[in-house]
């Protein structure tokens, strides 16, 4: 159960010490230790619980956190994997935030960050594509993707209603067939 947990911590260390930009910016680092180093779920369960988690309230990595962590080894899971996102990240700043001030107004710092937002957008993209490929396997996911896109494009509509709206199209649309083959092979 330590080598468990220990693995938990380290893995979203990493993650989330090693993400840069925001959120979004975390997945692919994320997805990248549950999947790819720990083999912990694989690209259907992950992006499963990235929808769930972006159903939710709060900071992504953190639901991740908690969801990859109750997976893996329980609620001791769930604390470890969260102490491993937040508190490492919480020294960091408290640490080096009078330096963080000093130069944030830097060229050479500005120059730094200008150079790894594209990388940034690159690992999402990419994190999107291999999730996607999965996603994508009836000609419903996309339908449901050509609406999600033209209302995100031509409304403003929060994010969440798009998350939910699919959720439940799924639970009725979905659901039901998977009733009813089990109902015709009972019968």
């Amino acid at each position: 159960m330590f080598k468990k947990l220990w693995d938990v911590f380290i893995a979203f260390v990493r993650a989330s010490n090693l993400g840069f930009g925001g959120g979004p910016a975390v997945v692919p680092l994320i997805k990248a230790e549950a999947v790819d180093r720990y083999h912990w779920m694989d690209e259907q369960e992950f992006a499963d619980a990235l929808a769930i988690s972006n159903a939710l309230p709060g900071p992504i990595a953190t639901k991740m956190a908690s969801h990859i962590g109750y997976k893996q080894a329980g609620w001791p899971g769930v604390v470890v994997a969260l102490i491993g996102t937040v508190v490492p990240t919480l020294i960091i700043v408290i640490l080096l935030s009078n330096i963080i001030m000093k130069y944030s107004d830097s060229p050479e710092l500005k120059a730094m960050l200008k150079a790894v937002r594209p990388v940034v957008v690159v690992l999402i993209a990419q994190t999107a594509f291999e999730m996607g490929r999965k996603s994508f396997s009836a000609l419903s996911s996309w339908g449901i993707a050509a609406v999600t896109a033209a209302l995100i494009y031509f409304t403003s509509i929060h994010p969440v209603f798009f998350i939910a709206s699919a959720m439940l199209f799924g639970w009725i649309v979905y659901g039901r067939r998977k009733k009813t083959e089990i109902v015709d092979k009972n019968l």
